[in-house]
């Protein structure tokens, strides 16, 4: 994240005046006596909106909170600025910090505040930046404002407000930020599940996972699988994407991909989509469209040395997104020149240990049974039956038969 050079939303004489209005209408809601965490919310939310100028506006979904978003979301123009996650008053906020829900939003959510309604903490990619306390609560449990911290508090907002998005470069830091929305997207994709209890479009599209892949898939299972499919559906759809057009979880529904995730991209960006998953696949999609993709798959390329990084980057999206789940499905990929030199071997020992002439090519005589066929029981995404095709075609340009390789592909492959 980067910050850009801005005009304050409001003059520090205006601002202090907005704190004070805030500070005096939570004391009025703390004077009730009867006051929730949730009862603070709309001060907060005019207070956001007061500071941040017109063109901002700040979103409080119950639903979305349910299922694990943050209170209230902060967006200016229709796109997100940050997030705001709000404790009761008074609550110890060093021990907010340790939550593993906290750390699950720092990892995921680029820009964020934390506050119990008096002290704000402002992090930006994961760690703390600035904080200030508008006042205590004194011994009578009454709401003590200190205006000396006003211009502090002003500027934290407005660091908030002002911090624009940074374009990533880095094959790395792509698969974390990637990883950690994924993560998000499968925890509230389980809550919509069990919210669902039993009918509606998530559980509806389990079924058929059910049916058609795994038959004893469980609730958790499908939404890690889910939540996988649609991110990593996502960064393939961006790889392809034109440049210039904004990205967005909409625009990937349009992209040139194959008929699965088309099916999927229909999936996660129709209007039926829960809003508890919406936002979460539209901050992704947001972080997608900000991300320098050439310098990205340029970086994988040279570090990696394989040919194709949407395949491949894979397995750095899964080591960050759980490295565990890595190691069980044996997610390792066999660098292309060694593909290569076993399918160039095996090739070789067809011709000379069993009398294949043409190899891996070898077609049958007329009523015959294929003599070669090919079994990779580890598949993953194909690697080798991907140079296995590429080697039969070479072959058969060599031999001087290149006009019957669509022959080849409907009668042989």
């Amino acid at each position: 994240m980067g910050q850009d050079k801005h005009v304050s939303m409001l003059n520090n004489r205006a601002a202090a005046a907005a704190l004070r209005s805030y500070g005096e209408a939570i004391q009025a809601v703390r004077a009730r006596g009867n006051a929730t965490e949730h009862s603070y919310r709309l001060p907060l939310q005019q207070l956001l909106e007061r500071m941040g100028g017109e063109s901002l506006s700040v979103l409080n979904e119950p639903k979305q909170v349910a299922c694990g978003a943050p209170d209230l979301v902060v967006e200016r123009d229709g796109v997100t600025v940050g997030y705001v996650e709000c404790k009761d008053v008074g609550a110890p906020l060093d021990q907010v910090e340790a939550t593993e829900q906290l750390e699950r939003y720092r990892r995921g959510l680029a820009n964020l505040i934390l506050t119990n309604h008096l002290e704000f903490r402002w992090y930006l990619d994961g760690q703390q930046r600035e904080k200030g306390c508008l006042g205590h609560l004194d011994k009578r449990d009454v709401i003590q404002l200190n205006p000396n911290v006003f211009s502090g508090i002003h500027g934290l907002f407005d660091n908030f407000f002002g911090t624009a998005p940074m374009a990533i470069g880095r094959s790395e830091e792509l698969a974390q930020r990637m990883a950690a929305k994924a993560r998000l997207l499968r925890d509230a994709m389980a809550c919509v599940l069990a919210q669902e209890n039993g009918t509606g479009p998530l559980h509806d599209l389990s079924q058929v996972y059910r049916q058609v892949l795994i038959t004893d898939l469980s609730a958790a299972d499908f939404a890690d699988l889910q939540a996988q499919t649609a991110t990593y559906g996502l960064f393939a759809a961006r790889c392809g994407h034109l440049a210039g057009a904004p990205f967005t979880r909409q625009s990937a529904v349009f992209t040139e991909t194959t008929p699965f995730l088309q099916d999927v991209f229909g999936r996660i960006a129709g209007p039926g989509l829960d809003q508890s998953i919406t936002w979460i696949v539209d901050d992704l999609a947001h972080l997608l469209d900000q991300a320098d993709m050439v310098a990205v798959l340029e970086d994988f390329g040279q570090r990696s040395q394989r040919e194709d990084p949407v395949v491949h980057f894979y397995e750095n999206f899964l080591k960050a997104y759980d490295p565990e789940l890595k190691e069980i499905r044996g997610v390792y990929y066999t660098p292309e020149p060694v593909v290569s030199y076993i399918v160039r071997s095996v090739d070789w020992l067809l011709q000379h240990q069993f009398s294949l002439s043409s190899g891996l090519a070898e077609m049958p005589e007329s009523g015959e049974k294929h003599r070669v066929l090919i079994l990779d029981p580890a598949v993953g995404t194909g690697t080798f039956l991907r140079e296995v095709i590429v080697h039969i075609r070479t072959t058969l340009e060599r031999q001087g038969l290149a006009g019957a390789w669509p022959e080849y592909v409907k009668q042989h492959l």
